[in-house]
């Protein structure tokens, strides 16, 4: 079983620390599936991916196409996803489950500070992994850098 991340977004912007995070866990061979509830929030990170980095290109792909199955990041809006991730990433409130973490390496749960809706919904979803034993940590950016403040669960 993998651990759930929660990432408590306070200064950079929800496609900075999306894209840190999938060039890593690129970097290191994982296949990524980013889910999120609508398709504007998938096509703008997509066009941040596409522009974030000037000298290097992170392969990535929106789900709908005939080579889904071959993408290492497919950007998405269904929980299926047919790329065989090893990580997930939620962005923009995106359904998560304790069960989800059972097939991955990593559950990445990106949420907005400023939106009180999105910071229920991440505080539902963490008591909800933790209550099913699911490692979880607590990550927040708010002194500039990314620190963590919590950890439960198994270890």
């Amino acid at each position: 079983m993998g651990k759930a991340m929660f990432y408590h977004l306070t200064h950079s912007p929800m496609e900075v620390t999306a894209t840190t995070l999938l060039t890593r866990a690129h970097a290191q061979g994982m296949r990524v599936a980013v889910r999120a509830r609508s398709k504007a929030a998938l096509e703008r990170l997509d066009l941040h991916l596409w522009t974030a980095a000037k000298d290097s290109f992170l392969p990535h792909g929106r789900a709908g196409g005939p080579h889904d199955a071959d993408q290492p990041i497919l950007l998405t809006t269904q929980a299926a996803a047919p790329n065989a991730p090893v990580c997930v990433m939620s962005i923009e409130s995106a359904e998560v489950h304790a069960e989800d973490v059972a097939g991955l390496e990593r559950l990445w749960v990106l949420f907005d500070g400023q939106d009180a809706q999105a910071m229920d919904l991440a505080r539902a979803q963490w008591k909800a992994m933790v209550s099913a034993g699911v490692l979880a940590e607590y990550w927040s950016e708010e002194s500039g850098a990314w620190v963590k403040k919590a950890q439960s669960g198994q270890s």
